[in-house]
């Protein structure tokens, strides 16, 4: 399974509202497998159509911070956050957090 949290570190908050699109790499083309949108807690638990057990290889998920901080009328320095990683055990639950503040951002290998 592949989940994600986003916390917005410019007001020490979960980033509600955020829209994340899952894609896989395949043949050098990446195609879009599922979109969701973080809840009040700023996660996405687990992707609609997210097989329990995904496949090995590359994905990618890009994170619409640029929407999320133009709701908040913050001015923001990116538009799309771009975070991509490869699932070397389909076994593992993937979980890819992202912090973020209106010009930077970071992100790690959870659990």
């Amino acid at each position: 399974m592949i989940s994600t949290h986003v916390l917005d570190t410019s007001i020490g908050r979960p980033a509600a509202g955020v829209r994340v699109v899952l894609a896989r790499q395949d043949s050098g083309t990446w195609r879009e497998i599922a979109t969701a949108t973080t809840d009040a807690n700023g996660r996405i638990a687990a992707f609609p159509a997210n097989e329990p057990a995904p496949s090995t290889g590359s994905y990618r998920l890009a994170f619409d911070v640029g929407s999320y901080f133009g709701g908040r009328q913050v001015d923001s320095f990116f538009t799309i956050v771009t975070v991509e990683f490869i699932v070397r055990d389909s076994a593992f639950h993937h979980h890819i957090p992202l912090l973020v503040s209106p010009y930077g951002y970071s992100t790690y290998r959870g659990s």
